[in-house]
């Protein structure tokens, strides 16, 4: 089968990455880590925009520090593109006059927020710096349901915010800067790293919701992991890469769950498909139970999302990946 049972998730991965900062445009940033969720920031006249929290308040104040050695204007604005511990529990460390998401993401930190946190920590241990930092669950304080506009000030132009459509949970937004062509994807589009889809919506991703986040046209996207894609061709790639790993797992799990396997064997198979493009990218080990046991639900008449608990995260791991 080509894969060994190993530490659950990514429990193990105790080494911190290397970080890049990256100016995208003039007043326009982006921190990567090697496969750890991406965070980026715009300035506007006389405040800033932060897009995603990180982790922990304690991870996202290193972010801060780096910004802090660029611009001293204030957070007004924090956007979280959907509602995942690792994206939002770090928002208290921005005294952001706003928290913006969509409205879907709300209605999700409200039923499953709490058991996000406990699944995510026992998945990423090393992403959540000194836990105890974080106050609670991160609320939004603006929520929209389509677009939502904010003027920059200035010659900065405006930041749009925008639904896409259902795709890695039912609530990501992006975040797009025409006057420079930039898009902070979130966790729709990856850069050379693996997709998460254990709360997705696979169908809507692949078609719809991606041709959507395409039509933008951007020249430099920032996915939710990996590098910074700069250019058409490396944004179309990413976009495509995205779209491949959604449409190989679909392919292959409905495949064997229609001549009457077990979700193991779809595992098994998944695996045996995907390993060979993505299995050197980073979480794709991590990611994979769990994306097939979503897409197997849905599959099922399942829709809406399961939710993950610590209990049931070992559940699947084990079930998925364990002897047998």
């Amino acid at each position: 089968m080509g894969y060994v049972t190993n530490a659950f998730a990514s429990s193990a991965d105790l080494e911190r990455k290397p970080e890049t900062f990256t100016a995208l445009a003039e007043g326009v940033y982006a921190l990567t880590a090697e496969g750890d969720p991406n965070v980026g920031a715009i300035e506007g006249a006389d405040f800033l925009v932060c897009f995603e929290a990180r982790a922990t308040p304690v991870a996202a104040r290193r972010w801060l520090a780096l910004l802090r050695e660029r611009t001293d204007k204030p957070v007004r604005y924090l956007v979280l593109s959907h509602y995942h511990a690792v994206r939002v529990l770090g928002a208290s460390a921005f005294d952001a006059r706003e928290i913006v998401t969509h409205e879907a993401t709300r209605a999700l930190i409200a039923e499953r927020g709490a058991a996000d946190w406990a699944s995510e920590h026992a998945r990423m241990p090393r992403l959540f710096e000194e836990p105890e930092s974080i106050p609670g669950l991160t609320w939004p304080t603006l929520t929209f349901t389509d677009r939502m506009t904010i003027p920059l000030g200035g010659d900065h132009g405006d930041l749009v915010l925008a639904y896409c459509g259902r795709g890695h949970t039912a609530g990501d937004i992006v975040a797009w800067l025409p006057t420079h062509k930039i898009l902070f994807a979130g966790d729709l589009v990856e850069c050379a790293a693996a997709l998460y889809t254990g709360d997705a919506f696979h169908d809507d991703w692949a078609t719809s919701t991606l041709d959507t986040v395409a039509a933008f046209e951007a020249e430099t996207l920032v996915g939710g992991r990996g590098p910074v894609a700069h250019g058409r061709a490396q944004m179309a790639a990413a976009i495509t890469q995205s779209r491949h790993f959604i449409n190989q797992l679909r392919d292959t799990v409905a495949h064997i769950r229609n001549c009457g396997g077990s979700v193991r064997q779809a595992f098994q198979a998944a695996h045996t498909a995907l390993s060979p493009r993505y299995g050197h990218w980073p979480i794709f080990a991590h990611c994979l139970p769990f994306n097939v046991q979503r897409y197997w639900d849905e599959l099922s008449g399942q829709d809406w999302p399961l939710i993950w608990t610590p209990e049931r995260d070992r559940e699947v791991w084990a079930n998925l990946r364990g002897p047998q």
